[in-house]
């Protein structure tokens, strides 16, 4: 049999020998070495550990070594041409393995040849010729050696193994056939090769077994038992590879077929023109050609739309690309390209139809007049972009519908709410799986038209993300002089948006980026008075609910003391969202007692609520908070309109401790220091007695601790608290206020007047103390609530003392 080296493919399957020894240099001790190798007993033999490989016999193999011991080892074996056992070592991340560290069964070999490189690297050429069971290790070597016993290997003929050996012969020749590369000389070997035992060793050498495997394949000594462990494992390997094999060739075909398809089909239209005959595809292509002919483009769009139909002609309508460039295509003929006809604008009707879908809000109304008026005069010209702002409820999305409706135009909404990717203003670029118009453009289809109102719900909840920020794309399309030539990423041409007449709603300001706020002009809505909510309810959300719930005018009624009542004890908010849901549950109950029990008509009185309702979820609590000292009102601006704000001081025996309560913010926590600091330096002016300060622990709470609260509005209700509290002095229950206050007594302006008067006329204040320098404000606080409160202005907190005297005495004398 023929000794013969296999080439691997990943790397030679020979390890880093790895023995413990003396070090080894230079000639004398090669020399030294093999005179110990030479007087070596005959029961003993050099062992050399090696890593990660296993050498079997009839296999010849390089291996490299470089541990002391390792070149120890072999320089002894070459030099006194004696066999060499090798041995794989159990961990291969033993530096220095002992005897314990080693398997026990390795290879007898014989070393070929020996070579030094350049470098100073040291490699070997083995041969291995038997199986060999190491026994006991013997000390004082500069190398590992031990007693051994050559393990004799039976190679009696029989049927069984012949069938195996030849079964293992030809899997291994079909294995090869797989592997790309492999040499003709392994091919060669192996069909020459008459030892059943030889040819498992060598076909486990040459397989992609792990070293463990390798191992327990080496220590099969059972002819049978080996031949059967290589028979399955070369079954398991030709199967992958014939997969393997035919996956490739799957694919290859697939490849070759869609361009065989590709050329007939391109001939069979080639032919079908000649004949004036037309495939199916053809016709779809031709429809859309002439749409896009008729979609009114400008030239610009349709000479890239066009070029792209030319393109999609030559595409097989199999291929992705295909479905893609098509459905970009109708996207385009179904955008209202073409210029819109000019409507007339009857300021007149649109007065009326304003009137009648909102009552109130007169200035909000004349300035959508105006702004129609100006659109009538020059149709041409660029209007600017209105943003309404205001508290949930108060008829923000209903008003962009009158708009629509008032300029017979389409209303079209786009909700901005949460949007927090760019592309979803802008839309994807077309070669992105799943592209996309942007929602502008989306809603601009939908629409139809190319003049329509599209109103942009909630602009101020825009969130910035890794994706972008989409307020900053929307500065492009809210600019009049830009949005003529608007680009969306998935069009990639100019679309004209200067006739939509945008409209922008949003709850809050202040969240609203400065450059996109500075492109709309903003129009404010206040909340609703109770006298609004009550005309509001008789005249729109009653009839609607009634209409909601399948009940006649004549079959159920609402008395105006049970919509007052609902309004003062079941709802507080600005707008009139929660009132309808409560007018919807009493009509609710009247549509159960008009089914149930065949009444004819039903009248709904205040005192019925309670049974409908439940209890109050809102009472009349000015006087029980103001009855005693230490309690004032103040007036608060929220997110949602304004509210009131009781401000509760209380002091005890202690060391001058303030203490804060309410969820307050920082601003807020100075105001209150702030005004204990002015009411010190005061004490005289109260006749107070100064020492009180610093014996008396003095807590300010504000109630609604879970809410948390900031601004500086309420240093004037914190200051009259404490003064309240130190003398004795109960403040008005129906008197509010708001302002902030300096260290010198001057009462300072604050925002939210409007939002903040509004809430003072709905809870039933009697009285306001604003700033004043917030006068300017005065014109834009509603008509209601002016007629229905009195205000007094207050340059110092002197004025605001001197107010609350004035009032408690025409209190007395009426």
């Amino acid at each position: 049999m023929t000794n013969t080296a296999i080439p691997r493919s990943h790397k030679e399957e020979a390890g880093r020998a790895d023995a413990a020894g003396a070090n080894i240099s230079g000639e004398g001790d090669a020399a030294r070495l093999a005179e110990i190798g030479k007087s070596l007993p005959d029961d003993l033999m050099i062992v050399l550990p090696v890593r990660r490989m296993v050498l079997f016999p009839g296999v010849t193999a390089p291996i490299a070594i470089g541990r002391p011991g390792s070149i120890a080892a072999a320089q002894a074996a070459a030099g006194a041409d004696k066999p060499i056992a090798v041995v794989m070592q159990r961990e291969a991340e033993t530096e220095t393995p002992q005897p314990d560290d080693l398997y026990k069964i390795g290879a007898l070999a014989r070393i070929e040849q020996y070579v030094v490189s350049d470098q100073g690297a040291h490699h070997i050429v083995c041969v291995g010729e038997k199986r060999v069971r190491l026994k006991e290790f013997a000390p004082g070597y500069p190398f590992l050696a031990a007693r051994f016993e050559v393990i004799e290997e039976s190679e009696k003929k029989s049927p069984e193994i012949d069938a195996r050996f030849s079964t293992l012969k030809a899997r291994a020749l079909d294995v090869l056939k797989y592997i790309a590369g492999a040499p003709e000389s392994l091919v060669l070997t192996i069909m020459n090769m008459e030892s059943p035992a030889r040819l498992a060793d060598l076909v486990a050498y040459m397989t992609d077994l792990e070293s463990s495997e390798k191992q327990e394949v080496l220590e099969t000594i059972e002819l049978k038992a080996r031949l059967d462990r290589m028979l399955k494992f070369l079954s398991y390997r030709l199967e992958v590879l014939k997969l393997s094999h035919d996956i490739g060739k799957q694919t290859q075909e697939t490849l070759s077929r869609q361009q065989r398809e590709y050329i007939l089909r391109q001939q069979l239209r080639e032919i079908q023109k000649e004949l004036g005959e037309t495939d199916g595809a053809s016709e779809e292509i031709a429809a859309l050609k002439t749409k896009i002919e008729s979609a009114g483009m400008p030239e610009e769009v349709l000479n890239k739309a066009l070029r792209d139909v030319r393109r999609l002609e030559r595409i097989p309508d199999a291929s992705a690309e295909y479905g893609m460039l098509r459905a970009y295509l109708e996207t385009l003929t179904e955008l209202p390209w073409a210029a819109p006809e000019a409507k007339a604008i009857d300021i007149a009707k649109a007065r009326e139809i304003l009137d009648a879908d909102h009552f109130g809000l007169e200035k909000v109304k004349r300035r959508i007049l105006e702004f129609l008026a100006v659109r009538k005069l020059n149709p041409a010209g660029k209007s600017p972009i209105l943003c309404l702002v205001g508290p949930p409820g108060v008829g923000k999305t209903s008003l962009g519908q009158s708009i629509a409706r008032a300029m017979d135009r389409k209303f079209a909404r786009l909700s901005l709410g949460g949007v927090h990717d760019e592309a979803e203003i802008r839309g994807h670029r077309m070669t992105y799986v799943g592209a996309m118009p942007g929602n502008i453009i989306e809603t601009v289809r939908r629409a139809g038209s190319r003049d329509c109102v599209m109103m942009l719900d909630e602009v101020d909840k825009l969130g910035a993300s890794f994706h972008g920020d989409p307020a900053s794309a929307l500065l492009e399309v809210l600019d009049p002089e830009q949005n003529a030539t608007f680009r969306d990423n998935y069009l990639a041409v100019p679309f004209d948006l200067s006739k939509v007449v945008f409209i922008a709603t949003a709850n809050v300001l202040e969240s609203i980026p400065g450059p996109l706020r500075d492109r709309m002009e903003v129009i404010e809505l206040p909340g609703y008075t109770a006298e609004e909510k009550l005309e509001i309810a008789r005249r729109y959300l009653v009839g609607r609910q009634r209409e909601a719930n399948g009940l006649k005018a004549a079959q159920c009624d609402l008395t105006d003391a049970a919509l007052s009542r609902i309004i003062r004890d079941y709802t507080r908010e600005a707008g009139v969202r929660t009132l309808e849901r409560m007018i919807g549950a009493v009509l609710r109950h009247a549509a159960m007692k008009i089914a149930e029990n065949g009444a004819t008509s039903l009248t709904i009185d205040a005192g019925d609520l309670p049974a409908i309702l439940g209890a109050p979820k809102f009472e009349d609590e000015l006087a029980m908070r103001t009855s005693l000292p230490g309690v004032a009102t103040g007036l608060a601006w929220t997110p949602v309109g304004g509210d009131i704000l009781f401000i509760e001081a209380a002091r005890s025996k202690g060391s001058g401790k303030l203490v804060l309560t309410g969820q307050l913010g920082e601003v807020m926590k100075e105001s209150v220091q702030a005004a204990l600091t002015l009411l010190k330096n005061r004490a005289a002016q109260f006749d107070i007695d100064p020492s009180l300060f610093d014996i008396t622990d003095i807590h300010v709470h504000v109630p609604a601790g879970a809410i948390p609260k900031d601004g500086p509005s309420a240093g004037v209700a914190m200051f009259l608290a404490l003064v309240s509290l130190f003398t004795g002095r109960c403040v008005k229950s129906d008197v509010a206020m708001t302002g902030e206050i300096s260290l010198r007594g001057l009462v300072l302006p604050v925002g939210g007047v409007k939002e903040k008067v509004t809430a003072a006329a709905r809870a039933g204040i009697k009285t306001v103390l604003l700033p004043a320098r917030n006068r300017k404000d005065f014109e834009d606080i509603p008509e209601s609530a002016r007629k229905a409160l009195s205000f007094e202005w207050l340059e110092t907190v002197d004025d605001a003392l001197i107010a609350l005297c004035a009032h408690k005495e025409r209190a007395q004398a009426g």
